[in-house]
C-alpha cells in the first residue's frame, strides 16, 4: 500500500500523522510511505529521520496526496487538501466532519473518499481507543495552561495552582467527568488544588472519586449546582462532550457574570461548539479574552502545541487499525475490526456513520 504523510497546515498545529518509527514499521512490511518535506519539523522529526526510516521525501503536498492510497493526517483537512485528493482514496485523521462546511462534505462524497474518523473508532463497550488517549492528553495540558493564566503577568489573580502552607488552595471546578475532565481533575488535585467535578453520570463520578489519589468533591450536574460551583471557582473547566453532536451550553452568561473577577475559564468543548455561553474560539497566538470580567481561553484543539507527545500518542493508539488496513486492505480490515468500521464516516461515496451526511444525501435525493 502507498501511504502519504502531508504537512499539517492549520495554524499552531505541530503534530504530524506518522512519526519516523511508524514509517519504519510500514517500510519493513514493504509498504511505500511518502512524507512531505518538513512534515515532522513541528514534532522534532527531520526529513533525514524519515528518509533513514525508509520514507520517501516528497517536495510538494500535491505529490503526497495524489500518490497515496491512504492519507494519514492529524487535524481535519483544509478545503485545498480535499481538492487535491483523487477519487477513491482513504483519508484518516481527527476529521470532525459534523462541524465541516457543506462544500467539504460534498467533495468527500463526490470523490468517493473513504473518511476514517479517529474520534469515532469505537469498541463494542463504547470505549474509543484512539480518541481516549488524546483526550487524556488534553486533560494533562489543562492544568499547565491554567497555572500560567492565573499568574498576574497573564492577567490572572496571582494564585499559585498548588497553594502554600497557610494559604487556601485554589478552587477548580470541572464540568464533565469524561477523559478530559477526569484526567484534569486528577492532575489538579495532585498539585494541591481543591477540585469539584460535576457530571450527569453518577457511575462515572463514583469511578473518578475511587480512582483519584487525592480527595475530590463530586456533584450531580444540574443548573443549580453548576451556578453554585461557578460562584466560587478560581478556575472553571468546560469538558462536556456528546459524541457526534454539538456540546450543550451548560454555563450561562449570568453564571459567568457572578464569577470572581479575573477568574479563569478554559472551555475544552470549544472544538464542538463550546459548553459555556460566553465562549468563542481563540488561538494559540491570541489565546485569551475577557468577558464579564473573567479570563476565557477557548483554543480549539489545545494540545496541538504538544507536537512530539501528541504524535507519539496518536501512533500508539491508531497503529493497530492502520496496520490492519495496510496488510488486509480496507475491506479486510473492516471485516476483522468492527471498532474500525464504526469510525467510517463515508465509504467510497456511501454514507456510513455521519448523521449530517445522511441528511445531506436525503436532501439531494
Amino acid at each position: 500500500m502507498i501511504i502519504g504523510i502531508p504537512k499539517e497546515r492549520r495554524p499552531y498545529e505541530y503534530r504530524v500523522g506518522l512519526h519516523p518509527a511508524g514509517v519504519h514499521l510500514f517500510a519493513q512490511r514493504e509498504h511505500i510511505v511518502y512524507v512531505e518535506r518538513g512534515a515532522g519539523v513541528g514534532a522534532g522529526f527531520s526529513d533525514d529521520d524519515y528518509a533513514q526510516a525508509g520514507g520517501i521525501i516528497a517536495y510538494s503536498e500535491e505529490e503526497v496526496l495524489r500518490r497515496a492510497d491512504l492519507v494519514l493526517k492529524f487535524a481535519r483537512p483544509l478545503q485545498e487538501e480535499l481538492d487535491v485528493l483523487r477519487e477513491g482514496q482513504a483519508l484518516a485523521g481527527f476529521l470532525h466532519l459534523e462541524a465541516a462546511r457543506e462544500d467539504k462534505l460534498r467533495v468527500i462524497l463526490d470523490k468517493k473518499i473513504t473518511a476514517i474518523a479517529y474520534e469515532k473508532i469505537q469498541d463494542v463497550d463504547g470505549y474509543r481507543p484512539v480518541l481516549a488517549p488524546m483526550s487524556r492528553l488534553g486533560g494533562q495540558i489543562v492544568p499547565q495552561v491554567a497555572a500560567r493564566l492565573m499568574q498576574n503577568d497573564f492577567g490572572g489573580r496571582g494564585i499559585l495552582l498548588g497553594g502554600m502552607v497557610g494559604v487556601p488552595a485554589p478552587e477548580v471546578v470541572i464540568i464533565g467527568a469524561g477523559s478530559v475532565g477526569g484526567t484534569a481533575a486528577g492532575v489538579f488535585a495532585a498539585l494541591g488544588a481543591h477540585v469539584t467535578v460535576l457530571d450527569i453520570d453518577m457511575r462515572r463520578l463514583q469511578e473518578l472519586q475511587a480512582s483519584c489519589a487525592k480527595p475530590l468533591v463530586t456533584m450531580f450536574s444540574t443548573a443549580y449546582n453548576i451556578a453554585r460551583a461557578c460562584s466560587y471557582a478560581d478556575v472553571l473547566i468546560g469538558a462536556v462532550y456528546v459524541p457526534g453532536e454539538r456540546s450543550p451550553v451548560v454555563v450561562t452568561r449570568e453564571m459567568v457574570s457572578r464569577m470572581k473577577r479575573r477568574a479563569v475559564i478554559i472551555d475544552m468543548a470549544i472544538d464542538t461548539g463550546g459548553c459555556i455561553e460566553t465562549s468563542r474560539p481563540t488561538s494559540h497566538g491570541a489565546p485569551t479574552y475577557i468577558d464579564e470580567g473573567v479570563i476565557h481561553c477557548c483554543v480549539p484543539n489545545l494540545p496541538g502545541v504538544l507536537g512530539r507527545t501528541g504524535t507519539y500518542t496518536l501512533f500508539n493508539a491508531a497503529y493497530p487499525y492502520l496496520a490492519a488496513i495496510a496488510e488486509l486492505g480496507l475491506d479486510g480490515a473492516l471485516k476483522q475490526l468492527p471498532a474500525l468500521e464504526r469510525g467510517i464516516d463515508t465509504f467510497r461515496g456511501e454514507v456510513r456513520h455521519l448523521r449530517r451526511l445522511v441528511s445531506l444525501r436525503s436532501a439531494e435525493e
